[in-house]
């Protein structure tokens, strides 16, 4: 098989995951002529691309999450980006906690290759996602009462079973930086970041460069809260330098 017909497969069985939602690995390799291997070695280097996600025995298409409606080709190419940045941190039998958002949701098609992974969350779009996953990470969730402003579980049910965990490392999203104070959040409802924070050794935040700077009231974490900060490569060299003034490590990955 040339390269050229390689990659014309490949952008059929995109379009047909487009158009139906789901394809099977089996249906695929019968509609082409080709063995099941080749058909996961082509799912898996679409999934690594960020243009689908891999489900066992097949593929689904890529979260809404994800591709929201109002995000250009450039804000998820950084998503996507600074999701493959937050990956590389988890190592195989992590015990980690994704918190609710369409940077953090970004993550999931990045953990299809690690191993014994115990995932806590708080967003149902996630755990679904999750459980797509040929690698079968175990999933908590944390329930409570649903917010339909952050479309996550809230609460002290929520707040009380994450007391009684402990993870190596917490990622979550934000509405804006405040270089002064730390990750803040339209949402009046900061206690869950705080338990969640409180709950892990690490706590790694993803978010664009254009959210940084930005000032919103409500105080999410403070500076000495955050372990890692994760963002795009777009960043100015000045607030680079703030952030890690403030002792946080900073990653700006690389936008393709």
């Amino acid at each position: 098989m040339t390269k050229r017909n390689t990659q014309q497969r490949r952008h059929t069985i995109l379009a047909m995951v487009n158009s139906q939602g789901e394809v099977s690995v089996e249906a695929l390799a019968s509609e082409f002529a080709t063995s099941e291997v080749t058909i996961r070695k082509d799912l898996t280097a679409l999934e690594k691309s960020g243009l689908l996600l891999r489900r066992y025995g097949g593929a689904v298409a890529l979260p809404q999450e994800i591709v929201a409606k109002g995000d250009d080709e450039r804000d998820t190419l950084r998503k996507v980006a600074i999701a493959r940045a937050a990956a590389t941190l988890i190592k195989d039998h992590h015990r980690i906690i994704i918190d609710s958002g369409r940077t953090t949701a970004a993550m999931i098609p990045e953990l299809a290759q690690k191993r014994g992974l115990v995932v806590m969350t708080n967003a149902i779009n996630i755990a679904n996602r999750l459980l797509a996953l040929e690698n079968e990470p175990t999933l908590l969730m944390t329930g409570g009462t649903w917010d339909p402003h952050s479309e996550s579980f809230q609460g002290q049910v929520a707040e009380q079973v994450l007391r009684s965990y402990d993870f190596d490392t917490l990622f979550i999203g934000a509405d804006g930086i405040d270089v002064a104070r730390g990750t803040t959040t339209f949402n009046e409802l900061v206690g869950l970041s705080q338990v969640m924070a409180e709950a892990a050794r690490d706590v790694v935040v993803l978010v664009e460069s254009e959210k940084i700077g930005r000032r919103i009231p409500n105080l999410e974490l403070p500076w000495d809260q955050v372990t890692t900060l994760i963002t795009d490569n777009n960043l100015a060299a000045d607030l680079r330098q703030a952030i890690e003034a403030r002792g946080v490590q900073l990653i700006c990955a690389e936008v393709e």
